[in-house]
């Protein structure tokens, strides 16, 4: 027996704002908009789906779990979500070949370069 991945929680402190700020960025829509969370999707019936719950309590230290990005063009997508909102942050990545930034609310993504 297997299981489906149905989808990723993320806390935020305004999830409606930053569900709508990872829709923009990884061309999602809102799907569930409820008081307690907000779930988008590439489309309604596609799994898997992110979904944004509220805390109370600050982000403190770097993220356990965090996506990956990989774009066609990634200075454009960094230069892009920079432009959005995301900023660079350094978890000690060192020379690295792909960039990390944080969403609004501090969670770090990398976004990675182009497949070969």
């Amino acid at each position: 027996m297997t299981s489906v991945w149905e989808s990723l929680t993320v806390d935020a402190h305004d999830p409606p704002r930053l569900a709508r700020w990872w829709a923009e960025a990884l061309g999602y829509q809102v799907v569930t908009e409820k008081p307690d969370e907000v779930e988008i999707r590439q489309s309604p019936e596609r799994l898997p789906g992110i979904v944004f719950v509220p805390v109370t309590e600050g982000k403190e230290t770097k993220n356990r779990l965090h996506l990956d990005l990989r774009p066609d063009d990634r200075e454009a997508e960094v230069e892009r979500l920079v432009d959005m909102g995301a900023r660079h942050v350094d978890v000690g990545q060192a020379a690295v070949d792909w960039t990390v930034l944080a969403d609004p609310e501090g969670n770090e993504f990398c976004v990675l370069r182009q497949r070969d």
